[in-house]
């Protein structure tokens, strides 16, 4: 047991970490809904909630940032640091990508959501659901079966999103003549697909986090 385990059976409940921990998952789902809401609009509702989700974007990188610097002040934490940080620069990864991806559908004019584009976003959405449920779970470390399970589930949905993207971009090759539409789309599906591996990275560090726990 390390050190910093020991300390935990003689501290009070941890009421810094937690917290944000929950507001970073309660945001990152959020974050994901709106996409998938916005690429079900007609194009010319999309705009409004395509920049919210760069608003939410930038609240989780603060919430991220908040984390870090309780890093940096407090001794002790509820699991072993580097973890921490690993989980929060993850899920910060999940929503840069994300937002990548609202960002090139706007500055782009991306009017007609395709079906594989449709798909990437619905892969999210449910990926982003189960890292907020799994990072609800490490709240109280109870719980590691239900971890365990939803970081398989968000291995498969992020090997779905490989299979969608790749069909995706062959059919772009074969069937789209326009250069700069080819470019358009492919550059918002990459953005898709970064963010179903970002998933899957959060999944890597709540699994690390469950071995260590169990």
């Amino acid at each position: 047991m390390s050190l910093n385990s020991i300390f935990q059976f003689l501290v009070p409940k941890d009421k810094k970490f937690y917290p944000l921990f929950e507001e970073a998952a309660n945001k990152i789902k959020l974050l994901s809904e709106t996409l998938n809401e916005a690429v079900n609009l007609p194009a010319n509702e999309r705009e409004k909630l395509l920049k919210e989700v760069e608003v939410l974007k930038s609240e989780i990188e603060q919430i991220v940032q908040t984390t870090r610097l309780e890093l940096e002040r407090n001794f002790i934490t509820p699991f072993d640091r580097e973890d921490i940080n690993s989980l929060m620069t993850a899920v910060d990864e999940v929503a840069d990508n994300l937002s990548d991806a609202a960002s090139r559908m706007r500055f782009y004019h991306i009017d007609k959501v395709t079906k594989p584009l449709r798909k990437l976003t619905e892969a999210n959405l449910e990926a982003c659901n189960e890292v907020a449920k799994c990072i609800y779970y490490i709240k109280d470390m109870k719980n590691l079966k239900a971890i365990t399970e939803g970081c398989k589930v968000i291995l498969r949905l992020e090997r779905k999103a490989d299979k969608v993207f790749d069909k995706a971009v062959a059919d772009i090759f074969e069937n789209e003549t326009n250069v700069i539409e080819i470019i358009k789309y492919k550059e918002v599906m990459d953005a898709l697909e970064s963010a179903t591996d970002s998933c899957r990275r959060v999944a890597n560090v709540l699994e690390t986090i469950t071995v260590k726990y169990s």
